[in-house]
Parts: structure tokens; C-alpha cells; sequence
């Protein structure tokens, strides 16, 4: 499973509709609204590289309200457990 997290610009006095209509495409797992720099972030989980131009290109950014996005692609998924054995010193 290939995952891309998209972060989102919009107009935002829209940001509840567009983050409906992001999550109603294929493709699009999960929509949560933020603070920051962007309005939305998208997770788009598809099987393969090809899809993701047609989710992102073909189907985020032509949301109407859209500004604009940056889409960053995981190379790597780290659970909790993961994440805890990684900081893990040994020191007790």
C-alpha cells in the first residue's frame, strides 16, 4: 500500500465542504482539518504509484475551493511500538 499525506490550502471559508468532498473521492482514507500553514490534510492510501496522479491530480486538486497542495509520499510507516523501541535507550 503506497500512502501520500496531502497537505491542503483552500478558501477558508469553505473548509467544511471541501473537506467533505475530499473525503467522498477514491482513494482518500482520511480528511482532517489543522492548524499551520494549510487548512486540510488528506491521506490517500492507494496499491499503486500510478493511482496516486489520479486521485491527487486527477481528483484533489480539482476541488473546487482548492488553492493549493503539497503532497509528501511515505516511504516507511512506523507504528507505536515501533516508535518506542526506536527511543528506547536501554536505561532503566
Amino acid at each position: 500500500m503506497i500512502t501520500a499525506i496531502v497537505n491542503v490550502r483552500t478558501d477558508g471559508r469553505r473548509i467544511p465542504e471541501i473537506a467533505e468532498a475530499l473525503a467522498d473521492l477514491a482513494g482518500v482514507s482520511e480528511v482532517y482539518s489543522v492548524t499551520g500553514e494549510v487548512d486540510l490534510v488528506a491521506l490517500v492510501r492507494v496499491r499503486r504509484h500510478e493511482e496516486l496522479a489520479d486521485v491527487i491530480a486527477g481528483g484533489i486538486s480539482r476541488v473546487e475551493g482548492i488553492t493549493g497542495t503539497t503532497t509528501n509520499i511515505a516511504f516507511r510507516a512506523y507504528s507505536r511500538h515501533d516508535l518506542e523501541s526506536a527511543f528506547d535507550l536501554g536505561l532503566d
